[in-house]
């Protein structure tokens, strides 16, 4: 069995956080760099099933439904040869954690500014129970991230016990991390010491129930280039960039 965990590439969100402002967070493109970044990642995937000693069955893509792991799953379904995708599926429990009150603003000092008792009591939560726990003012904890993505792997599983036993997941770094906390059963202190993965990241999970199941990072996607600051920054697919709204 083989799950690949992509993160989307780079969006606009990614550069500046004033683009959650201006689309949604469900509806922020990824940069034309993004798009080069996922094209990357499934070029490895593709590599990679090509050196398997037998033919690989097709890959089920499993993604989240917002508009960058969309362009992130299309780019991978691009760079793919015609016969190694099968079904392509999208399911809601895989979108990006819910940050409520918080969701456009990610600078610490800012959400202190504009939710000074909301964020008090995040804090204490924080504190008092630990980063995992806490939920953000009308949002999601990462436990409750957690929670969904372990219903989302019985709907994984349920596949590959048909007979689908190649998947391709396109998720966000908080939900990638918790499938690969909870398919491997790790524990709440793995997931806190840990980093999301970067954009277009591939990890592989890999193995057999009888001999046991393991992780590698197969594709790590480049950076930026920071001598090229201002190349392909624009979203993908179109000269669409981010401006600022004006405030009354």
């Amino acid at each position: 069995m083989r799950i690949f965990l992509v993160r989307h590439g780079e969006s606009l969100g990614n550069i500046t956080e004033s683009a959650y402002r201006q689309f949604g967070d469900h509806n922020v493109p990824l940069t034309e760099w993004g798009y080069r970044q996922a094209l990357a990642a499934g070029r490895a995937i593709a590599s990679y099933l090509a050196t398997l000693p037998v033919v690989a069955p097709k890959a089920t893509i499993w993604h989240s439904p917002y508009l960058r792991t969309r362009q992130t799953k299309d780019a991978i379904v691009e760079a793919s040869p015609a016969d190694a995708i099968g079904d392509v599926r999208e399911d809601y429990l895989l979108r990006e954690q819910d940050f409520g009150l918080f969701t456009e603003i990610y600078d610490r000092a800012e959400q202190r500014r504009k939710f000074p008792e909301e964020f008090e009591k995040w804090a204490r939560l924080r504190n008092n129970s630990g980063k995992f726990y806490a939920r953000p003012p009308d949002g999601e904890s990462r436990a409750d991230v957690a929670q969904r993505v372990r219903l989302f792997l019985q709907t994984v599983m349920h596949d590959i016990g048909s007979g689908n036993d190649t998947a391709i997941i396109v998720g966000h770094g908080v939900t990638n991390r918790a499938f690969e906390m909870t398919f491997l059963h790790h524990s709440v202190e793995w997931f806190e010491r840990s980093d999301n993965p970067g954009n277009a990241d591939v990890t592989l999970i890999h193995g057999t129930h009888a001999e046991g199941y393991r992780s590698t990072l197969l594709h790590k996607a480049d950076d930026r280039d920071p001598s090229a600051a201002t190349e392909m920054r624009c979203a993908h697919g179109s000269a669409l960039t981010i401006t600022p709204k004006s405030r009354v």
